[in-house]
Order: structure tokens, then sequence, then C-alpha cells
């Protein structure tokens, strides 16, 4: 298997979406992808199945906020303080999806682990929720108010938030690794009333925690993109290819 890197810094919510399905679409039985990027501007992304109705789109465009469609599924999320990564794999060398889920997780641990020593304490959720019943709660339009099994926390809330998809024969998934708190933003551009944006708000900063958060300081974006990196390395002993061995400025 050939791994590729890509860093992509920052990009706009609309290319990112259309690059990780290229890369699915496009991917050869032989290869593999991990991509690395960020959003500029900050971007709030809806689930396949979910409706813009969600979204007062008016109000996030007037904040400067681009709303999206992600092609995996899941709930919206206010992409703005993070890094978010994606593999692309092979279908016809892939077992199992759930195992390459747990796989890339684990990797994200490793990588989180290289960052910094106390992050070596985070997790992988072993319990799975029954999401149609979820929801049908308020909180059910909010990715990250609730963890799937194998998705990564910290001190039992939700660091890193995941999501995966079939595209033609090959397996995307993609996820986004909480680093600041302004993903918090988000219930206040939801459809709905105000005491229910504040009861969503207070859920949830109770349910996700950041890097910042944990660490009591503003991340190096830089350093965690080549963290995460190396910690694919060295748990799958993966040797990258096209490498920009240029240095980016990944810093907001």
């Amino acid at each position: 298997m050939k791994w590729h890197l890509i860093r992509d810094g920052f990009q706009t919510g609309r290319i990112n979406m259309q690059t990780d399905i290229r890369l699915a679409r496009e991917c050869n039985p032989d290869d593999a992808w991990l991509r690395i990027y960020r959003w500029e501007p900050f971007c709030i992304s809806l689930g396949a199945n979910q409706s813009y109705d969600d979204i007062d789109i008016g109000l996030a465009a007037a904040d400067g906020l681009e709303v999206t469609k992600r092609p995996t599924g899941g709930r919206a999320i206010l992409h703005s303080e993070e890094i978010t990564y994606s593999v692309i794999y092979p279908g016809e060398s892939l077992s199992s999806a759930k195992q390459l889920y747990s796989e890339i997780s684990n990797a994200l641990l490793k990588g989180l682990s290289i960052y910094d020593s106390t992050l070596t304490d985070a997790e992988l959720e072993d319990y799975q929720p029954n999401f149609p019943d979820l929801l049908k709660e308020p909180s059910g339009v909010l990715c990250f108010a609730s963890a799937a099994k194998s998705e990564v926390k910290f001190s039992g809330r939700k660091l890193i938030g995941s999501a995966q998809r079939r595209i033609d024969k090959n397996i995307l998934q993609h996820g986004s690794i909480l680093c600041g708190t302004f993903h918090r933003k988000l219930p206040y551009y939801l459809r709905s009333d105000e005491n229910t944006k504040n009861s969503l708000s207070a859920e949830l900063s109770e349910k996700t925690i950041e890097i910042e958060t944990i660490l009591q300081k503003k991340v190096n974006y830089n350093y965690l993109t080549d963290c995460i990196i190396e910690g694919f390395s060295q748990y799958w002993g993966i040797n990258f290819v096209d490498i920009n061995q240029e240095s980016k400025n990944y810093e907001r």
C-alpha cells in the first residue's frame, strides 16, 4: 500500500468537501491518502442527509460563516479552531469499515500523545448510542452533542468527531480535532428559539472538550499537524510519499 500525504492548509468548505470526494472517487486500489486541512472562512457543515433549514443561513453569512454539506453522515459542525483530517482507503483492500474507523482513531490517539503527554489520557468511546432516538432530541441536530463508538474522547467528553462513508468502491473518513472553543457557538446559528439555543449551548459545552481547554494554552497548529502525521506513521508503520517539505503557515 502506498500512502500519500496532503497538507492543504486553509481552504473554503466547498473546496474541502470537493477535494475529499474527488480523492475518494479517484483512489486506486494500491493507494491510500491522509489529508490534513483547515477552514477559511469558518464553516458550518451539515451531514449528507441533514436539511439546510436547520441553519439560519442569513445569520451565518452576516457573521462571515460559510455553510456547506458533507458527503458523510452525522449532523451539524462549526469548523473553526480545529485541524481536520481525512483518510481515503481503497475498498478492495478493506476487510472491515468498522475496523478501519477504530484503527484511524488509534492513530489519532498516538498523534495526540506525541503532541503533549497530557493527551495520553484520551481514549476511544466504547458505547454505541441509539442514533435514531438521539436525532429526535433537540440536540440531535448537533454532531458533537454525542459520541459514537470508537470516537476520541477525553475525561468523558468528545474531543474528535469523525464520520465515514463508502464512495464508489472506496472509504472516506474525515473528522474534526477540536483545538479552541469557537465551535461552541454553533447553537446560535440554528433555527430555534432562544431558550433552546441556550440549552444546546450549555449541553455542547458539557459534552465536548478542546485541546486548549485541556492544556490551558494555545495550540501550535503546525506542530499538532506534524504530530498527527507522525501518529499515523508510527501506528501503521507508514512511510508517506509526496510529502510537501516546504513550511506552511497553519496559524490563524
